[in-house]
């Protein structure tokens, strides 16, 4: 029995500071969504919501929140909630449904309208939530621990400063022509490198902003989407192969906060294995395929130097090779592996629970071909890599 999905349509709301509720900005992607897939709404018996904490009562159910502002049909409704990873999981509850043959098309949306400024926990005492106590007794925002990973990777690999800000030019180029983009500009390593220190020793230009905006996929069986090709006269099918939500496994993980130290003498060696290297593993082995196989990957830039860990987290180059492939252009659009031809969140910013959909918009469209100045030619098999807090964390695989 197969164990593919197929992706029937994609739609997204322009990423920007909109300033309004989430609900109008899922509605658009959704109904985008549905358009590409040409099913009419009432055929959708399956509505899964990535929960968005921020926004009261109704992030709470999204599932629900967006079921109602779309028009009650009558279909089930789920809502997930991972952090980052809030996307994955979505996709994964509605594809777990359409496996089970106990739906045959599903509808997940994300959507968030997000505060200015970094991304703080909830109101309240929460003495047993290490989100909430980075806050309350470090002070610890965001950019504080994605400063420790790039330190690490200077101290270990030789990572420069320059290297983080040429992570940031490619993604700027890449995401120029993308409509869904908030910041749509070409950015000079200068730029980078004379942006203010946010966390030593990255700069504001370093660090992702925080969005609003929405992304939504169709999911259904194969066999629903043969049907509907035919009907349509559309080409092959884009299929999810995996989805990876692993959890660490300790001893030998590391999950999430680098090695405190700035010293490399200090650094006793590489950990053996880490959380971000599992995510990987698992949807290559679900999707019986290898790294060699895939030929273009999204993944989550929530700083430069976090890209060059997730290329190498993903198999995609060996440990400490990562700053050798950005500086021959390998991860470029034209190079052997292009790393986030939509611009990536350096052109997005957070929308916390879109951004593992949008990545499969972005792999989906890259995958049909339609990704229009910013194309991967030949594209036929793409992964994303995201990671919530608290131990979340997902891959999509998708193939045509």
């Amino acid at each position: 029995m197969s164990r593919d999905v197929a992706i029937a349509g994609v739609g997204m709301h322009p990423w920007g500071k909109w300033g309004k509720n989430f609900v109008e900005y899922g509605v658009v992607a959704a109904r985008a969504a549905l358009a590409d897939a040409g099913i009419p709404w009432p055929d959708v018996d399956l509505i899964v919501g990535g929960e968005t904490v921020r926004n009261g009562y109704g992030g709470y159910v999204a599932g629900a929140t967006f079921a109602q502002a779309l028009g009650w049909n009558g279909a089930r409704v789920a809502t997930s909630y991972a952090a980052c990873a809030t996307g994955a999981q979505a996709l994964d509850t509605a594809r777990a449904r359409i496996l089970a043959g106990m739906s045959e098309v599903a509808l997940v949306v994300g959507a968030d309208t997000t505060p200015k400024g970094f991304l703080a926990p909830n109101a309240g005492e929460r003495w047993d939530d290490p989100d909430w106590l980075r806050f309350r007794l470090l002070g610890m925002t965001n950019p504080a621990y994605f400063a420790l990973y790039a330190r690490r990777r200077m101290d270990l690999y030789g990572a420069t400063s320059e290297d983080f800000a040429q992570v940031k030019v490619k993604n700027a180029k890449h995401g120029l022509s993308n409509p869904n983009a908030r910041y749509r500009k070409e950015v000079a390593a200068h730029e980078v490198l004379e942006s203010a220190i946010v966390a030593d020793p990255l700069h504001l230009l370093d660090i992702c902003a925080t969005s609003d905006g929405a992304a939504a996929v169709v999911l259904c069986s194969v066999e629903y989407a043969q049907k509907l090709a035919q009907k349509h006269g559309s080409g092959d099918l884009v299929r999810i192969k995996a989805i990876s939500t692993v959890t660490p496994t300790f001893p030998n993980t590391i999950i999430d906060m680098p090695l405190m130290s700035t010293d490399s003498s200090a650094v006793a060696g590489v950990p053996e294995r880490t959380f971000k290297e599992s995510i990987g593993d698992a949807a290559y082995e679900e999707a019986g395929i290898s790294p060699e196989d895939v030929d273009v990957a999204e993944v989550y830039d929530l700083s430069t130097a976090l890209e060059l860990d997730w290329i190498e987290d993903l198999s995609l180059c060996k440990r400490g090779e990562a700053e050798q492939l950005l500086r021959s252009g390998d991860t470029t659009i034209g190079g052997r592996i292009p790393v986030n031809p939509s611009g990536g969140l350096a052109c997005f910013g957070e929308a916390v629970p879109a951004q593992a959909l949008a990545q499969v918009c972005e792999l989906t469209w890259q995958l049909r071909g339609q990704a229009e100045g910013r194309q991967v030619e030949g594209a036929r098999v793409g992964i994303t890599a995201n990671q919530g807090l608290f131990g979340h964390g997902s891959s999509v695989i998708v193939a045509r």
